[in-house]
């Protein structure tokens, strides 16, 4: 595997662990690249020393985060070596075996248009329950908002072709949020994701890794914020207007014709929030697939609820918000995967 890199980005490494996991490395692969992302300058010896032993080190004079360490990687690999493969990327952290490694290697050189991601096994005793809690959360936002089924949405150990690699960096991001906007890439790129059992290790709970469970899940999970704001603001604007032109209107079949009219200005602010800033694809047949979907959702909505208020006699507005709510949900995994799909891509 003489034309395929080991790229290791690390930030004040636990030197004792790194160095061995290095070493073992070095057994299996010619090609190995560390960034140094701005570690303190006491680690300078250790980061020469790793240069004497044949290992391409790129130095960050302050840390930039993990994300711009993998896309300078990347630059570097791409402008001086013009007949890499790819490039499995992994932890410092004695996370992933050398195994694991060389496997994902060999999978990433026989499927080029893939992605590959090494996933752990959560379930085991052995993982902190910070991390076990985190994987769940992101895992489920993933499937809700973006409509990819991963199981382990955080690793650190990828294998990427040089085309995909190419690609990658034009993703924004330059901290940890950057794996997972590589992650909604492969979605909006059609991009395959294949998944790898690996060894799941924690050395000392995991004391060694850099990911602030504050700041960086706020990083990551604002990525999501866009997709619920416009969801959740449609769907607070057709309740308002429901709840106003209900108590205007005196007729029997108030309910249905109150979902109606709020219906008509709320799908008018939500296909512009969404053709425009969410998903960017405004054209006559999003439109048209659009409105058939908002008939349909629109139906739907008003014949529960007036079901639902006749047979428990519960507040009109309450049953209304419940219904929708699931119906938003229902509504935003349609838009994603029907209506704005760009079918070129």
């Amino acid at each position: 595997m003489k034309n395929i890199f080991i790229v290791v980005p690390t930030l004040n490494p636990d030197e004792a662990i790194m160095q061995k996991f290095i070493k073992e490395l070095h057994k299996k692969f010619n090609h190995i690249l560390v960034v140094n992302d701005g570690s303190k300058k006491g680690h300078d010896a250790f980061f020469k020393k790793l240069e004497n032993d044949g290992i391409v080190v790129l130095k960050h004079y302050k840390n930039l985060g993990k994300g711009r360490a993998l896309k300078n990687a990347f630059n570097y690999l791409l402008n001086e070596y013009k007949d890499i493969e790819g490039v499995v990327t992994c932890d410092s952290d004695g996370q992933h075996s050398v195994k694991d490694i060389e496997n994902i290697a060999k999978i990433t050189l026989k499927n080029p248009d893939s992605l590959i991601l090494g996933v752990r096994n959560f379930a085991k005793e052995n993982v902190p329950k910070k991390s076990k809690f985190g994987n769940v959360i992101t895992r489920n936002i993933f499937k809700i908002f973006i409509g990819l089924s991963i199981s382990d949405t955080q690793t650190g150990l990828r294998g990427l072709s040089k085309k995909l690699m190419e690609d990658f960096m034009d993703v924004s991001g330059e901290r940890y949020e950057y794996e997972t906007n590589m992650l909604i890439l492969t979605k909006d790129k059609n991009i395959p994701i294949k998944e790898v059992r690996i060894e799941t290790i924690y050395l000392n709970s995991n004391a060694n890794s850099h990911f602030n469970p504050l700041m960086d899940s706020i990083m990551i999970y604002r990525l999501f914020v866009k997709y619920f704001l416009a969801a959740f603001s449609s769907f607070l604007l057709d309740i308002v207007l429901f709840g106003s032109i209900l108590g205007i209107l005196k007729i029997n079949s108030r309910i249905l014709a109150a979902t109606i009219l709020a219906r008509v200005v709320s799908s008018i602010y939500n296909y512009l929030i969404n053709s425009n800033l969410i998903f960017k694809n405004m054209n006559i047949m999003t439109l048209v697939k659009y409105y058939i979907l908002v008939i349909i959702q629109m139906f739907i909505s008003g014949c529960f609820v007036t079901y639902l208020f006749n047979l428990l006699h519960l507040n009109v507005i309450l049953i209304k918000v419940i219904v929708d709510f699931f119906l938003m949900i229902i509504n935003l995994n349609i838009q994603r995967e029907y209506v704005f799909k760009d079918g070129s891509k």
